[in-house]
């Protein structure tokens, strides 16, 4: 009977200290020392398996585009269902438009990205019929201010080299997004 007390004890205190863990590592991944963003963005020189449409655009107009308070934002990913991807080539074409949209949006308006990870960093899957969807719904985006990237797959798996396939919009509040994509069903 006496270790049963300890017991308690002994899960208790784990229970304790995986939940402060857990809401230290949370907490860690949005400030800017765990990031390294004092230093700014790392350049990478290994080649990824994707590219992103031309960055030339104009970065000086991300910079307008800006959240109130604690004003929601989203980066929402627009998945061509015209293509037929699995959803494992989905996930991945989505996982490099978040990235591309978070490393053009880290050195053009940083405030705008910590205020998406402070409130949340919404994600949200949407679906088009075609390119020529895609093509608009970038036109219509970056005519706001807001970032769209792209993605145009390596053609190592399922579709053809330089096939577009995912367009990443924002982050950017929820009220702009919802101007360009606001139509769109969810994927």
């Amino acid at each position: 009977m006496s270790s049963t007390p300890n017991l308690w004890g002994t899960a208790a205190a784990v229970g304790l200290a995986s939940g402060l863990i857990g809401y230290f590592v949370g907490v860690g991944a949005t400030l800017p020392i765990t990031r390294g963003l004092e230093k700014g963005p790392q350049a990478n020189d290994e080649e990824s398996d994707y590219e992103t449409d031309s960055e030339a655009g104009d970065t000086d107009a991300l910079q307008n585009v800006k959240a109130e308070g604690d004003e929601p934002c989203k980066l929402v990913l627009v998945v061509r269902s015209d293509l037929n991807m699995t959803k494992g080539k989905i996930a991945a074409q989505c996982g490099h438009a978040t990235l591309a949209c978070y490393k053009t949006l880290i050195r053009s308006n940083p405030a705008l990205i910590k205020h998406w990870e402070r409130t949340g960093q919404a994600k949200i899957a949407l679906k088009c019929e075609s390119e020529e969807d895609l093509q608009l719904l970038q036109a219509s985006a970056q005519s706001l201010g807001v970032c769209a990237r792209s993605i145009q797959d390596a053609g190592r798996t399922q579709v053809d080299p330089g096939t577009t396939t995912v367009l990443g919009i924002g982050p950017a509040p929820v009220r702009v997004i919802n101007q360009v994509t606001g139509h769109l069903r969810l994927l």
